[in-house]
């Protein structure tokens, strides 16, 4: 297979090699060959990237500039996403090992996420010196929003670019200089990214791109003395240890972490529309997402007939070489990935869940990392596969007989990123939607994300919210500025001394 572009670490500007001059390996999940390498960051690179993004802050050219000028930097970036739409999608999916079509998808956000932001950049101008009623005609009070200096961006590699921009475009928009950190397994589309912003002349130190390992890359970005905010989505354990780093520093931190959510279905679903939106909502990107709704909970009145359907779809879906147009289900990102799902499906089988469908490599490719499409049923709440996040294309199902019952199960974990509930019943949408305990909740469908609403979850799926004006918040410091207008002194201490008390 054709080997892909190999781009050194981007730092203040240009293209430099690591420090120690280590790289690391590009393996092209759904061939399992080398496919070309990524350079291997040190914490003398990190450093040097975040002197670099804090010269840039200190030289006030970005971070004074209007929302309007950046925003035309920004709307720059989207133009050349949309130039290389084709090549940055092959690159995200050779990569990482999504289908094509969902990496198009995913090239499509990206764009469309810079030029929200170029948006909210703009609207920000508008914002600056708000007037805040103190209830007073003694003082006035306006309000600045101000930049957060230099942002360290860690990311995952599920969906390498949209993460990406998902934080880089706000903090842009806001001011700030940044340092991304994507993950070692999916890195190429982010040093493109860097390729592309030097391209549409952002000036030198405002973005840049370190790649390496956790340990030797992102531990000492996110534990930085100079960084001003941390960014991250990844995993609960990893955002643990992100989080301490930074709150070391006393700086604050936005986490998007793992999740296990449920898709409750009731008696009167549409049963072919709900089996649909069941697929869609854990095999989508193999079931390698954050918010996968990867425990279903079905009503028993329908569960056989639910089950029959869902198994039947589930063994329709065409797995394969994620380059070709029509595939739906990808490899997994890297042999670690596989052996981690792998091991939850014996440990499914070994608790007692039974298989309805896949649950092993598809016997016809032999080499990659696919797994097929795979339902457990008659999960219990004890097992492993109903509690902890899998990250690949296992559904754990259930049933239940009251609403009462279904909210209890959904709501019995450490997680709260994603729910969805699908009825007929508007009501009961509404009252079930509002009871469950998470931070993006779906009616009558399952994963759709827009740019224009709020993203981010409760208990062990993080805090801080991405996406919408929220996004735009994350990254900006209020002040507020207040003057006394009186014509009166203020006279709180008299311009003579009493007499002493004899």
């Amino acid at each position: 297979m054709e080997r892909v572009p190999e781009r050194d670490l981007f730092i203040g500007g240009a293209f430099v090699p690591p420090v120690r001059g280590g790289r690391l390996p590009v393996i092209c999940p759904f061939t399992e060959q080398p496919i070309g390498s990524i350079p291997a960051a040190t914490a003398e690179d990190v450093d040097a990237a975040v002197e670099a993004a804090a010269a840039a802050v200190a030289a006030r050219q970005w971070t004074t500039s209007t929302g309007a000028h950046r925003a035309r930097f920004l709307r720059a970036i989207a133009d050349k996403v949309k130039e290389r739409k084709a090549q940055l999608a092959q690159l995200e999916t050779r990569d990482m090992g999504k289908p094509i079509a969902e990496s198009e998808w995913d090239m499509d956000d990206v764009a469309g996420c810079f030029e929200y932001y170029a948006g909210l950049a703009e609207q920000l101008d508008g914002r600056q010196g708000e007037a805040v009623d103190l209830g007073t005609d003694d003082f006035s009070c306006r309000l600045r929003r101000e930049p957060l200096g230099v942002v360290a961006a860690i990311t995952p590699w599920n969906y390498p670019l949209l993460m990406v921009a998902w934080k880089v475009a706000p903090a842009l928009a806001a001011g700030n200089c940044v340092v991304a950190k994507p993950s070692e397994l999916a890195s190429l589309t982010t040093l493109e990214l860097a390729a592309i912003a030097a391209e549409a002349g952002l000036p030198a130190g405002v973005l840049n791109v370190v790649t390496g390992l956790g340990p030797d890359a992102g531990a000492p970005l996110a534990g930085h003395p100079k960084v001003a905010k941390v960014a991250f989505t990844g995993s609960t354990a990893t955002g643990r240890r992100v989080c301490a780093a930074a709150a070391g520093n006393l700086r604050p931190a936005s986490m998007e972490l793992g999740g296990k959510s449920a898709l409750l279905v009731f008696e009167d679903a549409d049963i072919e529309k709900a089996v649909e939106w069941a697929c869609f909502g854990v095999f989508w990107t193999c079931g390698q997402i954050c918010s996968s709704t990867s425990r279903l909970l079905v009503h028993e009145s329908i569960a056989e007939r639910f089950f029959r359907q869902l198994k039947k779809r589930a063994e329709c879906i065409k797995i394969g070489n994620p380059l070709e147009p029509d595939c739906r289900l990808g490899a997994v990102v890297s042999e670690g990935q596989f052996r981690k799902v792998m091991g939850y499906i014996e440990a499914g089988r070994a608790e007692g869940a039974t298989l309805l469908t896949g649950g092993r490599r598809p016997p016809r490719l032999t080499r990659g990392y696919f797994i097929e499409p795979t339902v457990f049923i008659n999960v219990e709440p004890h097992m492993c596969i109903w509690r902890e996040e899998i990250f690949g294309p296992v559904l754990s199902a259930a049933t239940f007989s009251t609403e009462e019952e279904a909210l209890r199960l959904a709501n019995s974990s450490e997680f709260g990123l994603g729910a969805g509930v699908i009825s007929a019943d508007p009501e009961r949408c509404r009252r079930v939607s509002e009871a469950l305990e998470c931070g993006i909740c779906w009616v009558n469908c399952s994963q759709p994300c827009f740019v224009q609403a709020p993203w981010g979850g409760v208990k062990h799926s993080g805090f801080g919210r991405e996406l919408g004006t929220f996004g735009l918040e994350n990254f900006l410091s209020v002040k507020q500025i207040t003057t006394y207008t009186s014509e009166e002194k203020w006279g709180w201490f008299p311009e003579r001394s009493p007499s002493p008390r004899l």
